[in-house]
């Protein structure tokens, strides 16, 4: 039996965005299952980049060095389950980018005009055929500009960390003092560079996730997309 998503001839995005802990991806992901739709992690994107500059030796705070990277790098995610394995250069690197050393190293080539400019068509062509949910920091404002549905989740550092800290330690040797640190170094680095700042997209609906569950975060999200779709 077809979902009323899977009914429509039109292409239903849905944009989910917020600063690191704040709970998009694992939403994102549970909405994308329950719904049937196409998930697209633009964050994952950004950390293949950091990876591969890593690999390769590069310096990911310069706009000459990752030119060549970007023109041969290839990215795809793998539905497993109610997994979303994220490949780079056809090695699986899932639990990899997720690293402390990862996530900082994101946060500097995601402030690059080059990096930016390379990934916004592969972003836009993913959902170029499918119903889809995206989360990042500029799905709702600069990806896709004109989602059907824009969402916009944060909470108080101190619960973005915890959430953080829970998720590194089972593949790092992490405290949590130093992950609230990175957080909030990474808060000020994607909310004052000058590509594609985080902000809230004036047509998004905010929700604070501080004292919600995901499953509380889902279900609101899903009743906002019922009245948007069926409406």
């Amino acid at each position: 039996m077809k979902t009323d998503m899977q009914k429509s001839n039109k292409n239903f995005i849905i944009t989910i965005d917020g600063p690191s802990g704040a709970g998009k991806s694992t939403v994102s992901k549970k909405i994308a299952a329950q719904l049937n739709l196409s998930y697209i992690d633009t964050g994952a994107m950004y950390r293949c980049v950091a990876w591969a500059a890593r690999e390769a030796g590069l310096d990911v705070t310069s706009e000459s060095a990752l030119p060549s990277l970007l023109q041969n790098l290839k990215i795809r995610f793998q539905a497993a389950g109610k997994n979303n394995l994220v490949f780079c250069n056809e090695q699986e690197v899932t639990s990899t980018i997720r690293s402390p050393e990862i996530d900082a190293l994101a946060s500097a080539v995601s402030s690059l005009a080059c990096v930016r400019k390379a990934l916004l068509p592969l972003q836009r062509a993913a959902a170029q055929h499918n119903h889809a949910i995206i989360d990042g920091r500029d799905a709702g404002t600069v990806i896709f500009p004109h989602a059907d549905l824009k969402i916009y989740l944060d909470a108080d550092l101190s619960t973005r960390a915890r959430r953080r800290f829970a998720e590194q330690k089972l593949n790092a040797e992490v405290d949590l003092k130093s992950v609230t640190e990175a957080i909030a170094n990474r808060d000020q680095a994607d909310s004052s560079r000058s590509e594609a700042p985080l902000r809230k997209a004036d047509d998004a609906i905010f929700i604070d996730t501080a004292d919600l569950d995901i499953e509380g975060v889902s279900q609101r999200i899903i009743e906002l997309y019922k009245a948007r779709f069926n409406g």
